[in-house]
C-alpha cells in the first residue's frame, strides 16, 4: 500500500509505504560482505537492479552492462509509485492520495569503497549532471510538485545500503519544509524587495566569520543558527532559484566546492555519517526572485531526542564561527 495521508492540525502530509519494510540492510545485517560482494550497485551485477533510466560515461554496450561511471534506476522498493492517478479523496474529516510520485537512485560511482572525498571533480560534475538531468525529466510530469533530491551517507543518516549514491524523490505535494522555507523567503522578499538568501551570502561575506570557503561562484557557510553541529551550507553567488535550470558550466566548480567541504568534514570529524539535501525551486515555478537553491550537509554527530521533537527547538553545542574556523584550518594545509 502506498497512500499520502495529511496531518488535519500541522498540515504535514505522510507517506505510509508498506513495501519499503523489504528493502535490503546492509549496515545492520550481513547482506553485502565488507568487501563489497553481494552489493546490486556494484559494477557487473546490473541486472539486479530495475532496469537502467540513465547511464554516463558507457561509450560501448547495451544497457544494464558495466561500463558506466554513474548510473540512475528506479528504487527496487520505492517510497511512491510512478503509475496512477492521484485520485485525492476524503475520509471524513481527513485528506489522502495515492501514494503517487517518482523514486530514483543515482549509483555515483562503481567502486564500492568510494566515498566523495576521494572523487575527481570531473567525476564528481557527472553525478552532479545526473541529478540535474533527472529533475529536468522529471519536472516534465505535470503531476510533480517537488522533486527532492537528498543524500545519506552512513546507517546513522539513514542509508540502507553502503555503496555511494543519491535519492531522487518526485511528490505530488510540495513538502511542508520546503513550503515553510518558501514562505519565509517570499516574507523576506515583501518587506525588502531582496532575496534573503542574497543578503545572508552578503552580510556573511563581509563578516567572514561563519564563511568556510568562497570561491567566484559558491560560498559554503556555517549558518547563523544551525541546528546540527557542522552544518554547512554551499549557495551560488549569484541568484539562481532553481538548480537544475542553472548552467552545465557550473557543476564542475559546484562539485570542486563539495569536495573541499566533503574533505574538511571527514577531517575534523572523522568520516561521519551525515544526510545532504538540494533545496530548489518547485517545479512548476523555477524561477523565483524571493529564492536561492542550496545544499544543506547535515552531520549526524548528534541524535534529537525528546526536548527536539517536542519543541521543534535544536540544542546545537558547536558555535557556528568555531566550526567555520576548524574547518578552515584543518583544510590549510591543502
Amino acid at each position: 500500500m502506498r497512500e499520502l495521508r495529511k496531518d488535519p492540525v500541522v498540515g504535514r502530509w505522510v507517506i505510509i509505504s508498506s513495501e519499503r519494510a523489504d528493502r535490503p540492510m546492509d549496515f545492520t545485517r550481513s547482506a553485502v560482505a565488507p568487501d563489497g560482494d553481494g552489493c546490486p550497485f556494484c559494477a557487473g551485477r546490473e541486472q539486479e537492479t530495475p532496469h537502467e533510466i540513465l547511464a554516463l560515461g558507457r561509450e560501448t554496450g547495451a544497457p544494464n552492462t558495466p561500463g558506466w561511471t554513474v548510473r540512475v534506476v528506479p528504487n527496487k522498493f520505492p517510497a511512491l509509485q510512478i503509475e496512477g492517478d492521484l485520485d485525492r479523496h476524503g475520509e471524513g474529516m481527513f485528506d489522502k492520495m495515492n501514494g503517487i510520485g517518482a523514486h530514483e537512485v543515482v549509483i555515483e560511482t562503481p567502486d564500492h569503497h568510494a566515498r566523495w572525498w576521494d572523487f575527481d571533480p570531473a567525476h564528481l560534475a557527472q553525478v552532479l549532471a545526473a541529478y540535474r538531468e533527472r529533475m529536468l525529466d522529471l519536472a516534465l510530469d505535470s503531476r510533480f510538485k517537488y522533486i527532492l533530491v537528498f543524500k545519506n551517507h552512513g546507517g546513522d543518516a539513514g542509508a540502507t545500503l553502503e555503496h555511494p549514491h543519491t535519492q531522487i524523490i518526485a511528490t505530488p505535494i510540495i513538502p511542508k519544509r520546503v513550503r515553510e522555507e518558501l514562505q519565509g523567503a517570499a516574507d523576506h522578499y515583501q518587506r525588502k524587495e531582496r532575496c534573503v538568501y542574497c543578503d545572508i551570502i552578503r552580510q556573511e561575506m563581509e563578516s567572514g566569520t561563519r564563511v568556510v570557503r568562497a570561491t567566484d561562484d559558491f560560498v559554503a557557510l556555517e549558518p547563523f543558527a544551525p541546528r546540527f553541529p557542522y552544518e554547512t551550507w554551499i549557495l551560488p553567488r549569484r541568484h539562481a532559484s532553481s538548480f537544475e535550470q542553472g548552467s552545465r558550466e557550473l557543476l564542475e566548480p559546484l562539485a570542486e566546492m563539495l569536495l573541499w567541504v566533503s574533505k574538511g568534514l571527514h577531517r575534523v570529524l572523522d568520516d561521519p555519517p551525515f544526510n545532504l539535501v538540494l533545496h530548489t525551486a518547485p517545479a512548476g515555478d523555477p524561477f523565483l526572485l524571493h529564492y536561492h537553491w542550496h545544499i544543506e550537509i547535515m552531520p549526524k554527530v548528534t541524535k534529537a531526542a525528546g526536548f527536539e521533537w517536542g519543541s521543534g527547538f535544536y540544542i546545537n553545542f558547536v558555535p557556528p564561527e568555531e566550526a567555520a574556523e576548524r574547518l578552515r584550518k584543518v583544510m590549510e594545509a591543502d
